[in-house]
């Protein structure tokens, strides 16, 4: 029986909307220390449902499913806080659609946890860093 109640309580819910996924990214922003709020107050965070075409071809991925996150412009440490002139401004893009899918397949992360995480490893290609030293680092503060 509570089977079933817990089934049931999802019958009339629907996933969250781009809107929806603004909000959390907003709210994960938001909880970072202030020293690294202040360091991404100018980059803008987007949501769409996927990558696009191009940029899935850019990168070589074959599934649009395959990427949750996009860090577009040039990280902090390659050419400093200022850009370059003609340089177009630095964005995050994050993806509904395969975030969502990723949630459903990993039952023990919260959505919320996993726009955050995504959010986060963006920010730190903003910081200059590789996804090999966030995997780094991410190894190391799950060893603590």
């Amino acid at each position: 029986m509570a089977e079933h109640l817990r089934a049931s309580a999802w019958a009339d819910r629907t996933a969250p909307s781009l809107d929806d996924f603004e909000v959390m990214a907003r709210e994960a922003l938001e909880a970072l220390p202030e020293p690294f709020r202040k360091l991404v107050a100018g980059v803008p965070c987007a949501v769409a449902e996927f990558a696009d075409d191009e940029t899935l071809d850019e990168l070589g991925i074959d599934s649009e499913f395959d990427l949750l996150g996009l860090f577009r412009g040039h990280g902090m440490t390659e050419d400093g806080m200022t850009p370059a002139t003609g340089q177009l401004p630095n964005q995050i893009w994050l993806y509904r659609r395969p975030i969502l899918d990723y949630w459903c397949e990993h039952e023990a992360e919260t959505l919320g946890e996993i726009v955050t995480h995504v959010l986060v490893h963006e920010i730190g290609h903003h910081f200059g860093f590789s996804d090999a030293d966030m995997e780094l680092i991410e190894a190391a503060a799950e060893a603590d």
